[in-house]
């Protein structure tokens, strides 16, 4: 086993407007774990000593069953009949990926979690493999799908048969037990079936890049789908529809035409009933457009928000001056990157 490594993986951006729940955007804010393994270190718990820097440095746990990154590792090896990290591992955490903003970093976590164990219990597992352990844990594929192969993807759950779907659907409690159990907690949790979900990588223009406007205030994505209907219009499903058709196609073709991307990011299945959680929001949506901002292409949530994503190929701090202005007007301050597309996703470093 290599004595130290490194294991990146990116932020991501679901939905993309229409594309609610299917698509996913990998983004070059990167979440990486600097592990280092050490023989010569004994008695700490589940062989796992973990250090942290970053965003949520003050509040995140450090103890091995209980951060969601080593906690998601201790399950793909319990997967594999190992107990613990099989030596002591050290593992420190640079997050730069804001929390509970739309930007992917439970789903990063998780990702970095099963590679870790991959690398850590020398499992020889494939990527799409990975994703099986990703998605026993994290039930939505689009962030996890572009964080762990990258760029742009649509992606979707496979139909199981009933065996397999009994063991998909076993509670998250059982998957990832709480640690009050003791080591022996969930020794030997539910394997997942292989191939639960399966993806597409679209073309990106070489153009196109992504600004990111993160507001200082986090939204769950629980919160954030508590406010949408059960039920949608055939109507409204179908303008959805219609544009994805489009979007996924027009986003690759340079040059990019503004027009046609702006239409097709359009959305009414879960944009506008979310409006009432993020201040400004409506107004945020329609407040830059290509003809009033050359160089914008479109403008959309990022994912359950409240991170709003416009999608340029220049012209960038124009664009986000005018939606930084508009937040202010609602007393949000607000932070904002130009991202690039993470073609590769998620990465493992030999060092």
């Amino acid at each position: 086993m290599p004595q130290s490594f490194t294991i990146k993986v990116p932020c991501s951006s679901a939905n993309i407007g229409p594309g609610f729940d299917v698509v996913g955007l990998a983004l070059s804010i990167w979440l990486e774990l600097r592990v280092k393994v050490d023989d010569s270190l004994s008695g700490v718990p589940q062989n796992c000593e973990i250090s942290y820097e970053g965003e949520g440095a003050k509040d995140l746990p450090r103890v091995a069953d209980s951060n969601l990154i080593t906690r998601t590792a201790l399950y793909v090896l319990k997967c594999h009949d190992i107990r613990s990290f099989p030596a002591t591992t050290l593992v420190h955490i640079v997050n730069p990926i804001p929390l509970g903003r739309g930007l992917g970093s439970s789903g990063a976590a998780v990702v970095a979690g099963v590679m870790l164990a991959n690398a850590i219990g020398q499992l020889g597992l494939s990527k799409d493999r990975m994703m099986d352990y990703c998605l026993m844990i994290e039930r939505h594929p689009d962030n996890v799908t572009a964080a762990m192969m990258g760029g742009f993807v649509g992606s979707y759950l496979r139909e199981l048969d009933p065996v397999d779907m009994e063991r998909k659907e076993i509670p998250l409690s059982e998957v990832l037990p709480e640690p009050a159990g003791g080591v022996d907690t969930g020794l030997k949790p539910p394997e997942p079936p292989n191939g639960i979900g399966h993806y597409i990588k679209f073309g990106w223009a070489k153009e196109v890049k992504a600004i990111a406007i993160i507001p200082n205030f986090e939204l769950s994505t629980a919160n954030s789908r508590s406010v949408l209907p059960k039920m949608y219009s055939a109507k409204d499903m179908i303008f959805n529809l219609q544009r994805l058709a489009v979007l996924t196609t027009a986003l690759t073709r340079s040059p990019p035409d503004a027009d046609l991307i702006y239409q097709a990011m359009q959305d009414k299945v879960h944009q506008p009933y979310r409006k009432t959680l993020i201040p400004g929001l409506t107004e945020i949506l329609v407040s830059v457009t290509p003809k009033s901002h050359p160089g914008l292409l479109g403008i959309c949530l990022s994912g359950a928000g409240p991170t709003i994503l416009a999608l340029a190929t220049g012209n960038f701090e124009t664009i986000a001056s005018e939606i930084l202005a508009r937040f202010s007007k609602e007393g949000v301050e607000c932070a904002w990157k130009v991202l690039e597309p993470a073609y590769n996703g998620a990465e493992h470093i030999e060092e």
